[in-house]
């Protein structure tokens, strides 16, 4: 057993063939930095090279967020065009180095799982929440940027075209068994005690079967999905990151206030 260091943002630690991944910012709900996304995309590396590896489990500390998106105080660096496309691409790599991943990934989600946490979630195999649980992608509401090409693709392809743009239009947060019921969730349970337990369990369970029957089947399911290209979007992108819009979103949720969209 590898054992996790209490001191930083991201945990890792493997326990029988099954490695776990946990999101260590509970002050910050679970909030991802630049260096948690780098390091979850080495783990994904590290574990197709160790054969021993049957299943991962992904989950936030504490019980208020599974991961509440990017740390929003890193976009203030951004400055030029090319800052943004570096970001999509930085988060496109990341996420489909996690998506690529051949053992299942499991996500236990307690609490919180928005923008950039719920893009981890979707490139997921199984998710399993537990009546806290909310999902969604508020941006249109909050920081008025943007999904990925990619980010897109994936939610399209759990919930459909039209539920797609419902969840972003609407900027809403969709609860438990909703979530359960469109297909964001495989399975819900009461609080978080169980969800860790039940998170274990699955990934036992997947671990005992055949891995080439699983990385067939999960690679034959990512192959058949459609998935835009970022340059497909780059200028969806810059439309988004490089607005007044986006300078606004950004200073009005980091000093708690209302934005004032203008369109531009």
């Amino acid at each position: 057993m590898n054992a996790p260091n209490a001191n930083e943002d991201l945990l890792y630690s493997i326990t029988d063939g099954i490695a776990r991944i946990t999101f260590n910012r509970p002050q910050a709900r679970n909030a991802m930095t630049f260096a948690m996304y780098d390091r979850m995309a080495e783990i994904c590396v590290e574990i197709n090279a160790d054969r021993s590896i049957k299943a991962l489990i992904l989950t936030g500390a504490g019980d208020k967020a599974f991961a509440s998106g990017t740390d929003i105080s890193q976009f203030r660096a951004f400055k030029t065009a090319q800052d943004a496309l570096d970001y999509e691409a930085r988060i496109d790599r990341v996420l489909g180095t996690l998506e690529q991943c051949r053992v299942p990934v499991i996500a236990a989600i307690a609490g919180a799982c928005t923008g950039g946490g719920a893009g981890i979630a979707a490139c997921c195999d199984l998710r399993i929440g537990t009546e806290t649980t909310r999902m969604g992608f508020p941006i249109a509401r909050t920081l008025g940027n943007c999904l990925s090409m990619s980010n897109i693709s994936r939610v399209v392809a759990l919930v459909g075209p039209a539920r797609t743009k419902d969840l972003i239009f609407k900027a809403r947060l969709v609860e438990a068994q909703e979530a359960l019921a469109l297909g964001l969730l495989n399975e819900v349970v009461p609080d978080v005690e169980t969800l860790q337990r039940r998170a274990d369990e699955t990934a036992k369970l997947v671990a005992s079967h055949a891995p080439l029957t699983l990385e067939a089947t999960k690679e034959a399911v990512r192959r058949i999905r459609r998935t835009l290209s970022r340059e497909e979007g780059e200028d969806l992108i810059l439309k988004a990151y490089m607005s007044e819009d986006f300078r606004e979103g950004m200073d009005a949720f980091l000093n708690k206030r209302s934005p004032n969209w203008k369109g531009r």
